[in-house]
């Protein structure tokens, strides 16, 4: 009962009322516990949103490991970013049905999501130059150059 009240509060009242999201760790060492619980989850999306006709299963990481949520196709419409080498992912916070073993997909370990919230926004992340391969690069292909040259000489 306290659980769907905590859904409802924090459906309703878009999150006014935060409940203190647990981490990947906490839900995977106490599985057996939050087997079948409305928990509140927060991480990075990661990866690429995956459609799966109505629903669809975005990866959430929250910098220890990731987990599965399965949500409705429109709670991911406000989803922008998904963390990968070219960007950052958008964090966001689940409040969902946690499954250690989910018979409907497979056995595996998910949260079927039933309300989320962007606590922060993502954004491209270009790569950087690494200067120090760089400048091995053009030292390399000086010596291969001189090489070439004394080879030909010798060759002569």
């Amino acid at each position: 009962m306290c659980n769907v009240i905590l859904l409802y509060t924090l459906h309703f009242t878009h999150y006014t009322a935060h409940a203190q999201p647990i981490s990947s760790a906490e839900l995977i060492n106490n599985a057996k516990f939050y087997d079948g619980k409305i928990v509140a989850y927060e991480g990075e999306v990661i990866g690429e949103i995956m459609a799966r006709g109505e629903y669809a299963w975005v990866n959430v990481n929250d910098g220890q490991n990731a987990v599965g949520v399965w949500m409705p196709n429109q709670l991911t419409k406000g989803i922008l970013y998904a963390g990968s080498y070219k960007s950052r992912g958008d964090r966001i916070e689940i409040a969902g049905v946690f499954h250690r073993a989910c018979l409907e997909h497979g056995g595996d370990l998910d949260i079927h999501a039933q309300a989320i919230r962007q606590t922060q926004a993502g954004r491209p992340s270009p790569e950087r130059l690494n200067i120090s391969k760089r400048n091995q690069a053009i030292i390399l292909a000086v010596i291969l150059c001189l090489v070439w040259i004394l080879t030909q000489l010798k060759t002569r």
